[in-house]
């Protein structure tokens, strides 16, 4: 540890420089593959287990409230605990560089895929990460549901959720918002469902850096304060939403480019649960409303991302990628593309950092307030059968060449006879491989689109 220049009296503590703390950020931003559960793990293992910088419980709260938000799950929690130590510059270092390793990587994979994603043999390696990564989507409902789905009553939420998004075709707003009023109301009526939180240990003797920082009097800034949260909100706003006017200003309202600003910082707001909660809201936009991608083209950004550090919601940074590429006309396509990442990147990511300046001293104050918590852990639950969801999606459209709607209310239905069976074989030898013997996400996306690309040479 080293001691604080920062400044005020977070300096009379040993506590983590902001060399230090930007080394450690970097580390996280470059190992945060496998997804939400895989950064987390490791955002865990760095800042609980090695660092010691945040108690267990401090951080598995504020791991609730960023599960809670909009937007990625994970980036709000390193933006939540940079900001604890080291106030805005903290929270802008831990976000941006989880954020900037799989930034460039998806975009330099973007432009060879738009060039040479035809090319037989890469589309082959595509072939094979698209099953792998049914199969990656498939262990998350398992993993987040033993998770989440702790009795039968969050069992029963996460099945209301997933027949309101598959049946009913509900948007996914109205299933947060309705899975937080049954946890405030179950909060009170079954209580037995719904355990009281446990308390987090706030000591100056504590062995972790901000539990004994706040103990002692320090962190001030975690304090709520109305006129510091309007000040953020009216900056963060003019931060999030002057690039998009940038562009309906440049190529006028209607451009492909335009659309994707005012589409995904829209998408910024009413997507709640993480990138897998994304996905499928997104699929249905970007593939069924605006044709800037085609279902296979949906799932080798999913695969693109699943493969490289980052936040796995960068898949919206390929889908804008393609979508400017081959539809906008006002730019090159090279150029357009370029251009369709950085503001999808910018719009995606800008609001994370707003919903955390501006709620986490809220939140740190309501941290034992059981109705926060009950509610939160109904959300968590109906986030399983929005996953669920996503499952079944990717199902019909990496196993089979055709699906079709049928019934009134136009539920998707797989056309039986035209399965392809690679994709079979190598969606349950993915499977097996992650959930019985255990190998890395990595290694199982690796083997099945290496046995994909020797299929094609056969």
């Amino acid at each position: 540890m080293a001691i604080s220049n920062d400044g005020g009296s977070d300096s009379l503590i040993d506590k983590p420089s902001l060399r230090e703390a930007t080394r450690v950020w970097m580390k996280i931003g470059l190992l945060s593959f496998g997804g939400p559960a895989g950064q987390i793990a490791v955002m865990h293992r760095e800042l609980v287990e090695r660092h010691k910088w945040i108690s267990d419980v401090r951080f598995l709260h504020a791991l609730n409230y960023c599960m809670l938000l909009p937007g990625p799950e994970a980036t709000q929690l390193a933006i939540y605990v940079g900001w604890m130590l080291h106030r805005t510059i903290g929270g802008l270092i831990a976000g941006i560089l989880f954020v900037l390793p799989g930034f460039v990587t998806i975009l330099a994979l973007s432009i060879i895929y738009a060039l040479y994603g035809h090319v037989p043999l890469i589309v082959a390696v595509f072939f094979g990460l698209k099953a792998a990564v049914l199969a990656v989507v498939v262990e998350a409902v398992l993993r987040i549901g033993r998770r989440a789905l702790k009795n039968r009553l969050m069992v029963g939420i996460a099945g209301l959720a997933f027949i309101a998004i598959y049946v009913f075709k509900l948007p996914f707003p109205w299933i947060v918002v309705g899975a937080a009023v049954l946890g405030v109301l179950g909060r009170w009526r079954l209580p037995r469902y719904f355990p009281a939180p446990a308390s987090g240990s706030m000591d100056a003797s504590s062995a972790y850096v901000i539990d004994r920082l706040i103990g002692q009097g320090q962190l001030q800034h975690t304090q709520p304060s109305a006129r510091r949260a309007v000040r953020i909100t009216l900056t963060w706003l003019v931060i999030w939403l002057a690039p998009v006017m940038l562009a309906i200003g440049a190529f006028g309202m209607h451009s492909v480019l335009a659309q994707q600003g005012i589409f995904f910082s829209q998408t910024a707001v009413v997507t709640f649960g993480g990138a897998y909660a994304v996905l499928a809201y997104v699929a249905q936009r970007a593939v069924e409303h605006f044709h800037w991608i085609t279902p296979g083209q949906m799932l080798d950004g999913l695969a693109l991302a699943e493969t490289t550090p980052g936040p796995l919601i960068m898949v919206l940074q390929f889908v804008a990628f393609m979508g400017a590429f081959n539809h906008e006309t006002a730019l090159s396509p090279l150029w357009a593309g370029i251009g369709g990442s950085i503001l999808t990147t910018w719009v995606t990511f800008a609001p994370c950092f707003l919903w955390i300046f501006l709620g986490a001293p809220y939140v740190e104050a309501l941290r034992n307030n059981h109705t926060l918590n009950a509610a939160l852990s109904a959300v968590t639950a109906a986030i399983v059968g929005v996953i669920l969801n996503l499952s079944v999606w990717f199902t019909l459209h990496t196993l089979f060449a055709q699906v079709y709607r049928a019934g009134f209310l136009s539920i998707e239905i797989p056309q039986w006879d035209t399965v392809n069976p690679l994709a079979l074989v190598l969606a349950v030898a993915a499977l097996l491989a992650m959930l019985r013997w255990k190998v890395g996400m990595g290694w199982v996306l690796f083997g099945s689109g290496l046995v994909s690309a020797l299929y094609a040479t056969l």
